[in-house]
């Protein structure tokens, strides 16, 4: 689906035309929106709008790496949306110039709608640009990056406080699910960033009135964003080694039990093998309280090597 809107001389909103007529006629600037486009939708890029084939390359193929490339007449920006659901990268890409702005998704973009609404029930035209539509779209983007990080972020704070109890497999499946949701983020906002950075320092940027000062407050929230991502990032591998260590620890606990009762049972053994022996002169055998003596035998030898380990502190 193509929608279009223009703003003509008198500073006027005029909906749905044609891109042919946009293109050939006296507009001061317009916005055209593919959304979800078919096939033949998507030759609109080609003609009449005459961009490059790589930007409609890049177009058609999604999931490029967000980018700013400058061709004869316009810029084109790749940009990346976050899918609050599944926290998947979803592509938006940008064609600006001083007088349209050409925007194109494949998915639904709530951001695009938005700015979209807003836009046409503005009352105030003459404030609108077409980099405006680009400062707002953005905007709106980076700021649904915050929800999805403080979800992460809330996610790791309850494994923190309710790992005690829960099974070593199913605490790293969540830390492991929470990792990857991390990285979906850091692969998103750090090449945002760096897009971000380069369209405040760019020098054809300011011949769009661009008002650079928007744009570097968005990337403060990007350079917030990342500091959250790294900082939750090195708290999913803290709660992990952590955990990692507190169950060593166990382990290394129940092997030191079992070790000191199997030490225990060690001469024991060796007195009932001695005794089990099936030989025919054996004096003790023949004796009347060699049975007990050997029991009251054993017994001294457990309490004395029990006193000897409390006494080394094993059992602690």
């Amino acid at each position: 689906m193509i929608k279009t809107i223009a703003v003509n001389q008198n500073y006027q909103l005029i909906h749905n035309l044609d891109a042919t007529e946009l293109v050939n006629g006296n507009y001061l600037w317009y916005w055209i929106d593919f959304h979800q486009p078919s096939q033949s939708e998507i030759e609109v890029l080609n003609s009449p709008l005459q961009f490059h084939p790589l930007a409609i390359e890049d177009c058609i193929f999604t999931l490029q790496r967000p980018k700013l490339d400058y061709y004869e007449d316009y810029t084109f920006f790749v940009t990346q949306a976050l899918n609050p659901t599944t926290i998947t990268k979803e592509e938006i890409d940008f064609f600006l110039a001083e007088n349209f702005i050409v925007t194109f998704h494949h998915q639904p973009s709530p951001e695009i709608d938005e700015v979209w609404n807003r836009f046409s029930l503005s009352t105030k035209v003459k404030k609108w640009h077409p980099s405006q539509v680009l400062y707002h779209v953005l905007d709106k983007m980076v700021d649904n990056y915050f929800p999805l990080v403080y979800q992460v972020e809330d996610t790791l704070n309850e494994l923190d406080e309710n790992s005690k109890g829960r099974s070593m497999e199913a605490l790293l499946e969540d830390l492991f699910d929470t990792r990857h949701q991390l990285l979906a983020l850091r692969h998103t906002v750090t090449p945002m960033r760096d897009l971000v950075y380069r369209i405040i320092n760019s020098q054809r940027m300011t011949k769009m009135q661009i008002k650079l000062e928007y744009f570097s407050d968005i990337h403060d929230h990007l350079l917030k964003l990342t500091e959250m991502v790294e900082a939750n990032r090195e708290l999913a591998s803290d709660i992990r080694d952590s955990y990692i260590s507190l169950n060593s620890h166990q382990t290394n606990h129940v092997m030191k039990v079992l070790t000191v009762i199997t030490t225990l049972f060690m001469p024991l053994t060796f007195i009932a093998g001695i005794y089990g022996m099936n030989f025919h002169y054996m004096p003790e055998l023949t004796w009347r309280y060699g049975y007990f003596s050997t029991l009251f035998l054993m017994f001294l030898v457990v309490l004395g090597m029990s006193l000897w380990f409390k006494k080394k502190g094993w059992f602690k």
